[in-house]
């Protein structure tokens, strides 16, 4: 009886705990579906901001183009630059690891080398020599059990040596193969970077063309004005898309205000408030100079609410903290989180760049409480490595 009982709570037990991961299961697939609904959602709601924006000006859709293909040829040049390091540090081992080989190869070489030679000065007839000298029995099969195991010893290094060699032969195959593919990758990469050059001629003959059209400094104010409209209506967009999927954390956001970090280390350019074109419209944000392609870190926890590319933001990047705040990080030259993705402070979520036809490397960062911008400098006091 009590044989059965056991039986019966070990099953429900497994039952149980076969249950709770066929649950979670579930609740992982469930949860993938409802990212891939969200993703769905933001983009449609870009697309919708492309259509009106390139009714508005054509030449902003043709950069957008231009500079989201520059991103992704830069992109597969890093790619293309990891997967060379990592080639070559292969090569190296297998280059070193030859040299250790034919230094192994060149030591039982040599071993062999002195057992032919004793072997040829005691004559070909070792054996015969050993029974026919008459020593006693007891010596003799001694001597004999030695040069058995002396045989043997000899046939282990033919054999290793012969081993030796195979595997030499097969590391010059692999080293040739590793050898073959760096030139691959070389050629991948020679033939993007050209493609990459074109681009780079294209945008600048776009952005020549785009400035020329932009003749008078009411046409820029419109202008800043309507990519400021468009921004504000996607973070209210966004606002309600990610309404059903609140951020909880256990230290809110707004409890660290004046002790985040800065997402680069730059040069400040344009400072919050400063006005803009004439002093009609201002800087809602700050704006970093820094060198192309330096990592751009996001400032606090949060998800990627928005990665792509937005008329005057260029490649951008907006964290939905919960709370309604919101960090912003624009003129990107890649971006390297897509949107649905988890972040912590200081991961590595963009580099930079001069999308969005800057002038500049730099980055634009801001902050926003629902729709409206706050100050950064409020909230952002420690420099990046401090």
């Amino acid at each position: 009886m009590t044989l059965r009982c056991t039986l019966s709570i070990l099953f429900l037990v497994v039952a149980s705990a076969a249950s709770a991961q066929d649950s979670h299961g579930e609740l992982a697939k469930v949860k993938e579906r409802e990212l891939e609904q969200v993703r769905e959602r933001i983009s449609e709601l870009k697309q919708s901001m492309d259509e009106s924006a390139s009714i508005r000006d054509r030449l902003s859709g043709e950069l957008q183009d231009i500079e989201v293909a520059i991103s992704e040829q830069r992109t597969r040049i890093k790619d293309i630059e990891r997967e060379q390091r990592y080639t070559q540090n292969k090569k190296q081992s297998l280059d070193q690891d030859l040299a250790e080989r034919e230094a192994h190869l060149d030591e039982e070489s040599a071993e062999l080398a002195a057992q032919v030679r004793a072997a040829y000065m005691s004559g070909s007839q070792e054996k015969i020599k050993l029974l026919l000298n008459q020593r006693d029995p007891a010596t003799l099969g001694r001597l004999m059990a030695y040069y058995r195991y002396l045989n043997d010893y000899r046939a282990d290094n033919i054999s290793a040596v012969t081993q030796e060699i195979r595997r030499l032969d097969e590391l010059r195959s692999q080293i040739a193969a590793e050898e073959a593919r760096l030139a691959s990758l070389a050629k991948s990469r020679y033939a993007e970077l050209s493609r990459l050059n074109i681009s780079q001629e294209e945008r600048q003959t776009l952005l020549a063309s785009l400035r020329k059209k932009i003749t008078s400094e009411g046409q820029e104010v419109g202008r800043l004005a309507a990519q400021e409209t468009d921004l504000t209506r996607l973070i209210a967009e966004l606002t309600s898309i990610l309404s059903d999927y609140p951020i909880s954390s256990e230290a809110p956001f707004s409890k660290h205000k004046g002790r985040l970090t800065w997402p680069v280390a730059g040069t400040l350019v344009h400072d919050y408030g400063q006005p803009r074109v004439g002093g009609r419209i201002k800087w809602n944000g700050v704006v970093l100079a820094a060198p192309r392609g330096r990592e751009v870190r996001a400032v606090y926890h949060g998800r990627i609410a928005f990665a792509d590319w937005l008329a005057g933001m260029g490649l951008l990047v907006i964290v939905d903290h919960g709370e309604g705040y919101m960090s912003l990080y624009g003129y990107n030259e890649t971006i390297l989180k897509n949107a649905g993705d988890w972040v912590a402070p200081g991961d590595v979520i963009a580099t930079v760049g001069d999308s969005g036809g800057q002038r500049q490397a730099s980055v634009y960062f801001e902050l926003r409480k629902g729709t409206k911008p706050v100050n950064p400098r409020e909230w952002v006091t420690r420099r990046p490595g401090g």
